[in-house]
């Protein structure tokens, strides 16, 4: 009989899928791994928010962990995990050694999530008021530490086939350490679109996300200063709802009832905020990944308008649900066109139904993924063999994260 396997995933937050796609993502993973058969023990260092789910009720143990702390070191030891997977670079970076010291058998997975260095030198760029160029991605601090990351672990799961493509050309890393992982959702039929409110149900536009990320603040600063405007002349009576977790101080002041630029706060429920709005608005200027929000608006069967950036790897060239352009005025127009025309829109809808279909099916993937998982639990020798520039920075003259970390741990004892 088969030894039921541990996953241990050290998280950088407890997941909160209401907040951000972020946490949607992590509790994708949590199910496919719990779905075949492992058990799962989340850890992290962060604190307790009101918002995260309760780990429990999916029959996951719950361990809070420190920073630069040995208690970790025993907590690992006796815990003896066959899979870990970290959450985002900066956990692999905090964690990683002594995970590779304590449990060296462990099979070391990474979920970028997106990559940190493309989001960080396209906002530079944006800032800078250049277009982004690759080699932008070489003189990039962070990216010298996400690539090490991703060096260090066994498997790295990269959630765009845009950054597979930056990953193997501009840096060069060997595919047999990366891992192609987009959302995982399951599969929609026309059918589901019946369900769904109907298009002379529905009112107003809305955008939708998580105000701690940085792309995301600036995208409503763009709808309000720049395309609303446009928007508002073409049709007086629009309104936009702008939702979001964890609001600032100045994203609230956006708020204007006169111009009917709402802002809303935290969903209490994203989809049924987006399943009643008629059109999704998304004029993403830089970022990096998937955007959560616009699969979100394809399951909800609401048209979206997004930028370049925001469908970038997201629909495979297939025809968009809604328009994709990076002109304010076409963004404007198109956005008032697929809010009054019915057949527009029910087209885009369907088209949103394809994508989610062949780009995005949890029965595509999830299989493949365990398949991978277990193949690198049979043969984790061999394939470590031939990652010769993991093991030159697992070595001790290339650990300043260990030694920083032992050096802040004797600083806190004193």
């Amino acid at each position: 009989m088969n030894q039921t396997k541990k996953l241990l995933i050290i998280g950088f937050v407890w997941p909160e899928p209401n907040s951000s796609a972020a946490g949607g993502r992590m509790m994708q993973l949590i199910s496919i791994f719990k779905q075949n058969g492992f058990d799962i023990t989340f850890a992290s260092p962060a604190m307790d928010s009101d918002f995260m789910v309760d780990l429990s009720e999916f029959g996951i143990e719950k361990k809070s962990i420190e920073l630069n702390n040995a208690s970790f070191d025993d907590f690992i030891v006796a815990l003896n995990p066959d899979v870990v997977l970290f959450d985002r670079f900066m956990i692999e970076e905090q964690f990683g050694w002594r995970v590779a010291e304590n449990c060296p058998k462990a099979i070391r997975l990474l979920d970028t999530e997106d990559l940190h260095c493309l989001r960080t030198a396209r906002q530079k760029a944006f800032k800078e008021n250049r277009t982004f160029e690759f080699i932008d991605l070489l003189s990039e601090e962070v990216a010298k530490r996400e690539i090490a990351s991703i060096l260090r672990c066994d498997l790295s799961f990269i959630i765009s086939e845009f950054e597979m493509k930056i990953l193997k050309e501009v840096f060069k890393i060997d595919s047999d350490l990366l891992y192609y992982l987009p959302f995982l959702v399951y599969e929609m039929s026309e059918l589901d679109l019946l369900k769904l409110p109907l298009f002379e149900e529905r009112k107003n536009f809305v955008f939708i996300g998580n105000f701690l990320h940085e792309p995301n603040w600036n995208t409503v600063q763009y709808l309000k200063e720049t395309i609303w405007p446009i928007i508002k002349k073409q049709f007086p009576e629009a309104v936009l709802e702008v939702y979001g977790a964890y609001p600032s101080l100045k994203v609230l002041q956006l708020h204007q009832i006169k111009n009917d630029f709402l802002i809303k706060g935290r969903a209490t429920d994203a989809n049924e905020v987006v399943k009643k709005a008629r059109v999704v608005l998304a004029p993403i200027r830089f970022g990096a990944g998937l955007k959560g929000k616009l699969l979100e608006a394809m399951q909800c069967g609401t048209p979206s308008m997004t930028s370049t950036i925001g469908s970038e790897a997201m629909h495979a060239d297939l025809p968009w649900n809604g328009f994709i352009t990076d002109d304010v005025e076409t963004f404007a127009k198109k956005a008032v066109d697929l809010y009054h025309d019915e057949n527009l829109w029910k087209r885009s809808q369907k088209n949103g139904v394809a994508i989610v279909n062949e780009c995005y099916q949890l029965s595509k993937y999830s299989t493949a993924l365990i398949a991978k998982i277990n193949l690198l639990l049979n043969d984790s020798e061999s394939h470590r063999l031939q990652n010769f520039m993991g093991s030159l920075l697992q070595h001790h003259t290339l650990k300043s994260t260990k030694y920083m970390a032992k050096w802040i741990e004797a600083k806190n004892k004193n």
